[in-house]
């Protein structure tokens, strides 16, 4: 199986205050390889961040099929879903969502240990993912004592700290300074290249879509 992600006819409308409800995707086919990075572009308000919570199983679609590595993820129980999430997804958004009580190193050792993973094993990992982005004597400062492109490294390593199949990302560098989201962002493009991962990135900032092995446009995936 090459596929790590498929949405196949993927919809969802949502009911709003007024005489009808808003239609936010409709028919929409997509797909990520393995080892494949994409870019998904759209506007702000297009749906990207609804198909994004779709397929990491944060939401339903109300029709169509989400299929991960090959799974139909239909049908499945909130505890399975929950599973599946935590052991092949990993999550970036574009503010950093780090628990402020704890150091970077244990923002990613907790969801090792979520997963049953030794705490000696955790701790391993959180500093090879540290030093990869530069931040090893950092390891032990809370959140409040980063800087927002140190958080945001801090978050792309939790995000990874579980090996998951597929890396979501929305906006992961849409709050940080020209300057410090190139820097995050090529960070980011190394940490998923070296650990051969599959990775859907929504952004509207062309320049650093193009850096990506290939950009797909929502109004090209919609029916």
């Amino acid at each position: 199986m090459n596929e790590v992600l498929r949405l196949d006819g993927v919809s969802k409308t949502y009911a709003k205050d007024g005489p009808a409800p808003v239609e936010v995707l409709r028919g929409v086919e997509l797909t990520v390889a393995r080892g494949e990075v994409v870019a998904l572009v759209a506007p702000s308000g297009a749906g990207k961040s609804t198909l994004l919570h779709i397929a990491g199983l944060l939401d339903s679609p109300d029709s169509g099929r989400v299929l991960l590595q090959g799974r139909d993820m239909a049908g499945l129980s909130d505890r399975a879903r929950t599973e599946a999430r935590r052991r092949e997804l990993g999550f970036v958004y574009q503010f950093h969502h780090l628990l402020p009580e704890f150091t970077a190193a244990e923002n990613i050792i907790l969801p090792q240990l979520a997963n049953a993973v030794p705490q000696r094993e955790a701790a391993a990992r959180a500093a090879d993912l540290l030093g990869r982005v530069g931040l090893a004597p950092r390891a032990g400062h809370r959140p409040a004592e980063l800087s927002g492109g140190e958080q945001q490294r801090v978050a792309f390593c939790r995000a990874l700290a579980n090996r998951p199949a597929l890396l979501l990302a929305d906006e992961p560098t849409g709050n940080l300074d020209p300057e410090t989201s190139d820097r995050v962002f090529d960070m980011l493009m190394t940490l998923v290249r070296e650990t051969g991962l599959s990775a859907l990135i929504a952004t509207h900032n062309h320049d650093l879509a193009a850096r990506m092995d290939r950009v797909i446009r929502l109004n090209e995936v919609v029916a």
